[in-house]
Formats: structure tokens, C-alpha cells, sequence
């Protein structure tokens, strides 16, 4: 990877519907370029397909909570991985240092869909020792990083 492939990436962090020609021209270089890059950035796995972000709350989920998970012991965790890629509302999972074995971010219509997806489905994984819920109030960053 170059500087004029970071430079796309940037291009692409900041708005994924740029055209190739938009970039092309930012970067100076051709939109043909500009495509055999992204195309061979995405071949070798630097960038994923560009994936819209819906807006949670217009769409009726008011609730993001972040739930710290507590395994019964850390040769679990991809057992439990495994069952918490089957839960929708799980959007993210990190193994962690610290407290919790693993963060998960979940996204739920409200308070009773969050209740009901902690007891009926989290909280029943075998592996889970005991969890802790933190609900987000506000999100104000949610950004991707820069390529330097």
C-alpha cells in the first residue's frame, strides 16, 4: 500500500460515495486508477465493501447498551463468540484486557427488548458467568480512523 492508496481510503473514510472521479481528481490520478486500486485494496482485505450506517433511533431502535461480559473461564470465549454471532442485536464484540473477558455494543427497539435479549438470549449462553450492562445515552463520535 502507497500514499495515493491512503489517500483513497481517507477519501472513502470521510464519504463512501465518493465517485472515482471525485477521487481521481483529489488525488491526481485517473478514475480508471482510482477503480483497479479499490478494487485491488479490496481483493487483498485492506477495505471492506462500503456498508451504509442506518440512523437507529429513526428507525425505531432507542436503545444502544454496551454489556461487559463476564466468561466462567477464558477458554471459552470462542464458544461464546460463536453464540453471540447468532444474536442480531450483538453490532460488536471485543475480546478485552481488564474486567470483562469480552464488550459487546447492542442496538434494541427499547428497554424491554434490551431485558428480554440480556435474559432470553445473552445471559443463557453457557460460558457467561454474569454480565454487566451500561446504557449509552448519547453517542457523539462514531468515526472511522485515518490511514497515515
Amino acid at each position: 500500500m502507497d500514499i495515493v492508496d491512503k489517500k483513497i481510503i481517507n477519501l472513502l473514510i470521510e464519504n463512501s460515495e465518493l465517485s472515482y472521479q471525485t477521487i481521481a481528481d483529489k488525488v491526481f490520478v485517473s478514475a480508471a486508477t482510482v477503480h483497479l486500486r479499490v478494487k485491488k485494496l479490496k481483493e487483498k482485505g485492506f477495505i471492506k465493501t462500503p456498508s451504509y450506517k442506518p440512523n437507529y433511533s429513526k428507525c425505531g431502535y432507542d436503545v444502544i447498551a454496551f454489556i461487559g461480559i463476564f466468561l466462567v473461564k477464558s477458554d471459552m470465549y470462542l464458544d461464546v463468540l460463536k453464540e453471540l454471532k447468532k444474536i442480531p442485536e450483538v453490532v460488536s464484540c471485543n475480546y478485552t484486557t481488564g474486567n470483562y473477558s469480552l464488550l459487546i455494543k447492542i442496538i434494541c427497539k427499547d428497554t424491554n427488548h434490551l431485558r428480554d435479549t440480556l435474559h432470553d438470549k445473552i445471559q443463557k449462553i453457557k460460558g457467561i458467568n454474569r454480565t454487566e450492562t451500561m446504557i449509552s445515552l448519547e453517542e457523539n463520535i462514531n468515526r472511522e480512523q485515518r490511514i497515515d
